[in-house]
């Protein structure tokens, strides 16, 4: 797949699930519930120390399926994001913008969605080639900062992580966001092993954002 159809499969979706994981196990188990709940977009965060290794067994795992894509998340520098490339990720997301993760990405051709909290970080995104840009922590920004920002700037496109809820995922949609990101209660359900309840949460969000 080339950097244009990863893009344009994260916004058919609308929803990717950031996976944390305290093991390389528990990691690919959350992930595979969320795709079994129909959710195909998957960031897989180097918090986890054996991220990249969650990276290659999904990608083996789903390799015959063109609509799962795979990606890594929490990715601060350009030695990891190229760890995280090497290891089969399409997309890489960062919690704040970094020039040198840029280039690493672009090199690859690579999306790279960073984390952008100020009109500065987000002009500053997209002179660095970055087509959809991370509002985090949306939760504290709130969706009257999305408005504000698409209206100096519409041509951005917007994913929210951070915050996010079935009850409220609808408002960050009409606000102007055009992907969510979510995982924080799919990996409290990971921790206990609870997998048929990510399924059945990831098939909710699924639905919604089909409305």
């Amino acid at each position: 797949m080339i950097k244009s159809e990863i893009l344009l499969k994260l916004e058919q979706q609308k929803v990717v699930v950031v996976i944390r994981g305290n093991t390389k196990d528990e990691a690919i188990q959350a992930a595979k519930a969320c795709i079994e709940g129909g959710i195909t977009a998957v960031e897989v965060a180097y918090t986890n120390s054996e991220a990249s290794q969650v990276i290659k067994a999904l990608n083996n795992l789903y390799q015959a399926d063109p609509h799962i894509i795979i990606g890594a998340g929490t990715v601060l520098d350009s030695e990891t994001a190229r760890l995280a490339i090497l290891s089969g990720a399409k997309f890489v997301v960062s919690p704040s913008f970094n020039t040198n993760t840029a280039t690493i990405c672009n090199r690859y051709t690579v999306p790279y969605l960073p984390g952008c909290m100020t009109l500065s970080e987000i002009t500053t995104a997209l002179e660095a080639g970055c087509e959809i840009v991370k509002i985090f922590p949306g939760g504290s920004l709130g969706t009257s900062f999305l408005k504000s920002i698409k209206g100096p700037l519409p041509q951005v496109r917007l994913m929210v992580t951070g915050g996010v809820s079935l009850t409220n995922a609808q408002d960050w949609f009409k606000s102007g966001a055009s992907i969510i990101g979510i995982g924080g209660e799919f990996n409290q359900l990971a921790e206990k092993q609870q997998f048929s309840d990510i399924t059945k949460i990831a098939a909710e969000f699924i639905q919604l954002a089909k409305t």
